[in-house]
């Protein structure tokens, strides 16, 4: 336990630790401009930056060492698109804008007849040049490049569309709503719906039924999709019960695991040149890896952050409510690594607690299976024992009377071999089939004491890497480890508490 406080000191005075994965620096590169909803970073040119706020889109032609603002897109940017023509458009309350020329003309290629259809939330162009732009109000659809446009049919023509992708290998267009996400190979002409929220009850376990429904209470809705530029086939979803993935165009759909999550209200999700899969949650930004997520915004100075933007395979870009930070990750083959192991020398080890785990459970007891079968066979030697008890009851009639006799008592003594018993009894295959499921039991404990007990340890690490001032963050973490630590105790019966106290 005083280790444990030395730990905690060390985190006060705020030491860095230099052998964490992942490790960003975060610099707020947009001064004094915040709000930031979007940004993009151009394709030819990787110092021109457009960053979408509340106030209206800002453009840096310098990586962010200075900044302007567009003057005619003073409205709030929803989303920010470049197509493989490098045609640059932006999505804003007050319509759709484009520009030919990297900003320094715009022109209004989608205006609505309402302030829904007005508010123009996300899009999606293909390599032909087809716009699919989702508002406020439903999906709208240009195959000239935004000269005309027409509204799609049915049910997406009129409901909010929140997020657009598309698969151009298979050409596909996927949309989201607030709960249903629908897929076309036709330019929206027809479509399917692949995913749907159900708003009814309160489950809250979020498994994937056989019609692709979920679940949930009434406030939870889809945020996001992105598809794997690599591997299209695999479709991610952002909801607010977690992330969910399909490997196969969206026809089947398997939540992932929240492990290393502190929330799992998902706010957006993106996939990297690498397919490693990011999402941002309510709590910061996360990487899916070895099944586990791992936090990347650990030094970060905000709490919303609102898009991600991975320029290349190291820099990173989160619009955030604060601003536009830069973060780049760190080359962990340069890392100064140091040991560890001081950190986590007065806790229990894995082994430890994993016998501690099957003692307190009393599964697979090596002992007490030998012993039920031993006691299996010798049943087969002992007979079974029946004892009767009888008497005679004679009757005799006449036309007077009627008598009755009583005999004598009758005993009786029977014992019973089942000599095929000594061969195999049906106590044996019994006793086989509950050592089995003693089996899968013992390995469903372990599996949960492993996963518990190395998540602990990743996050104590995370939180060693804190600088004093996430004083959120920080709680957050400390948070997290009592919640781990009580998941520990549960399954060993306070076993692993008691041994820090005690070391």
């Amino acid at each position: 336990m005083k280790r444990y406080i030395g730990f905690i000191g060390l985190l006060v005075l705020g030491l860095g630790w230099p052998g964490f994965a992942d490790d960003l620096l975060w610099k707020n590169i947009s001064q004094e401009i915040v709000a930031a909803n979007v940004v993009l970073v151009e394709r030819l040119n990787r110092k021109f930056i457009y960053l979408g706020t509340l106030r209206g889109l800002f453009k840096s032609e310098d990586a962010g060492d200075s900044w302007r603002p567009m003057s005619k897109l003073n409205k709030n940017i929803n989303f920010l698109l470049q197509d493989n023509s490098n045609r640059i458009y932006a999505a804003t309350q007050a319509g759709l804008f484009a520009t030919y020329d990297q900003g320094r003309n715009w022109k209004r290629i989608f205006h609505g007849s309402n302030a829904d259809e007005n508010n123009c939330l996300v899009l999606a162009v293909t390599r032909v040049g087809e716009i699919y732009l989702g508002t406020n109000a439903g999906l709208w659809i240009s195959k000239d490049e935004g000269r005309t446009w027409h509204k799609a049919s049915g049910r997406l023509g009129h409901i909010s569309i929140l997020s657009l992708a598309q698969d151009s290998l298979n050409k596909i267009v996927y949309a989201a709503a607030r709960d249903r996400v629908f897929k076309s190979q036709d330019g929206f002409a027809s479509y399917k719906e692949i995913f749907t929220i159900s708003s009814q009850g309160d489950h809250q376990d979020g498994d994937v039924k056989e019609d692709n429904s979920v679940e949930q209470s009434g406030s939870d809705k889809i945020s996001y999709l992105a598809v794997d530029a690599n591997l299209p086939n695999r479709v991610a979803l952002a909801t607010d019960c977690g992330v969910y993935l399909s490997e196969n165009q969206g026809e089947t759909w398997n939540l992932v695991s929240d492990s290393g999550l502190l929330s799992k209200k998902i706010k957006f999700i993106l996939f990297s040149q690498s397919s490693a899969l990011h999402a941002i949650s309510s709590s910061g930004l996360f990487v899916l890896k070895d099944g586990r997520w791992q936090e990347l915004s650990l030094r970060l100075p905000a709490t919303d952050i609102r898009f991600l933007v991975i320029e290349g395979w190291q820099n990173l870009y989160l619009a955030t409510d604060k601003g536009l930070f830069k973060g780049l990750q760190q080359d962990l083959s340069l890392v100064n690594k140091e040991d560890t192991s001081v950190y986590f020398k007065d806790e229990p080890g894995i082994k430890e607690l994993q016998e501690a785990a099957i003692k307190y459970t009393q599964v697979i007891d090596p002992q007490k299976i030998e012993t039920s079968r031993h006691l299996a066979r010798i049943k087969a030697v002992l007979p079974e024992l029946s004892v009767d008890y009888d008497r005679t009851i004679s009757s005799y009639s006449n036309s007077n009377s009627t008598r009755f006799t009583v005999g004598p008592a009758e005993w009786g003594l029977a014992l019973r071999w089942n000599l095929s018993d000594l061969v195999w009894s049906e106590q044996q295959r019994l006793i086989d089939s509950q050592v089995r499921l003693m089996v899968e039991l013992r390995n469903d404990i372990l599996d949960e004491v492993n996963k518990l007990y190395f998540e602990r340890r990743k996050v104590k690490m995370e939180l060693i890497n804190l600088s004093y001032l996430d004083n959120n963050k920080v709680e957050e973490k400390k948070l997290r480890l009592e919640e781990l630590a009580a998941s520990l105790d549960a399954l060993t019966g306070g076993y692993f508490s008691r041994q820090i106290k005690e070391r």
